[in-house]
């Protein structure tokens, strides 16, 4: 087992890439809290499933742009589990899709600072834990839209982007004790929070990428659980784009 009694924070663990994480993580060992904002029967049926396959989970809720919120979660995850050895940065924000020039400053605003909030709170809370072991993982999801935009999709190529960074530079900071940080950044995968999208619009990304197919949850999970496990104990400060080679071409 990869994750062996290690403790896993994935982040936006209900649905989609987080679910998919959070399940996987468990088959290899881990410990793993599922983190939801609004959906507890989504959070509670990945639990589920976890335990039917006797691994170890529970579900905390907390929107992790809320401090308070985020301090609340980590009390309930230290006095069931413990330090968290492994946090997932997946937790996502819903955004509007249009021209910059469409866009107020309050709907840009929202999604850009909702996005450093969410890593600054989560990554402030675990640091400490693994400072103190000298040893810890986190990886964060971003998007291939951080380094090849998409029209309409400023806010979210913007707040990526200061995701990657913000992994590099703490890849930095933490790297003489032994934390490890680095990024996951998918292409189109298929999701509820895709479903939006027209068929054939799906069909042409599919299209763009090398393997011809859009990515699914599970596609990047293995890539997250390559991250997150020893597999890559001598990488760090990287940004690992999984789309299906369509970053090549």
């Amino acid at each position: 087992m990869l994750l062996k009694d290690k403790v896993a924070l994935v982040t936006g663990a209900s649905r989609g890439i987080g679910a998919e994480t959070a399940k996987l993580f468990a088959l290899e060992g881990a410990k793993v809290v599922v983190n939801y904002c609004n959906n507890a029967g989504a959070a509670q049926s990945v639990v589920d499933e976890i335990r039917s396959q006797n691994g170890e989970a529970f579900a905390v809720q907390a929107d992790v742009t809320e401090v308070e919120q985020v301090e609340r979660m980590m009390e309930v995850i230290k006095s069931t589990f413990g330090d968290v050895d492994i946090l997932v940065i997946n937790a996502g924000l819903h955004f509007k899709v249009a021209p910059f020039m469409q866009l107020t400053w309050e709907e840009f605003s929202y999604k850009y600072y909702g996005e450093m909030k969410s890593f600054y709170n989560s990554s402030k809370a675990v640091i400490p834990g693994m400072l103190a072991k000298k040893s810890g993982v986190i990886v964060a999801v971003s998007s291939g839209l951080s380094r090849h935009p998409g029209f309409g999709f400023s806010s979210h190529s913007a707040s990526k982007s200061a995701v990657d960074a913000l992994v590099k530079s703490l890849a930095l900071e933490l790297g003489g004790a032994g934390i490890r940080v680095n990024t996951v950044a998918p292409g189109l995968t298929i999701t509820d929070a895709t479903s939006w999208m027209p068929k054939e619009h799906q069909e042409m990304a599919a299209n763009r990428t090398a393997l011809k197919r859009n990515g699914m949850p599970d596609d990047i999970a293995k890539a997250i659980l390559f991250m997150a496990s020893g597999l890559s104990s001598h990488v760090t400060g990287t940004y690992l784009s999984v789309d299906g080679g369509s970053a090549m071409i």
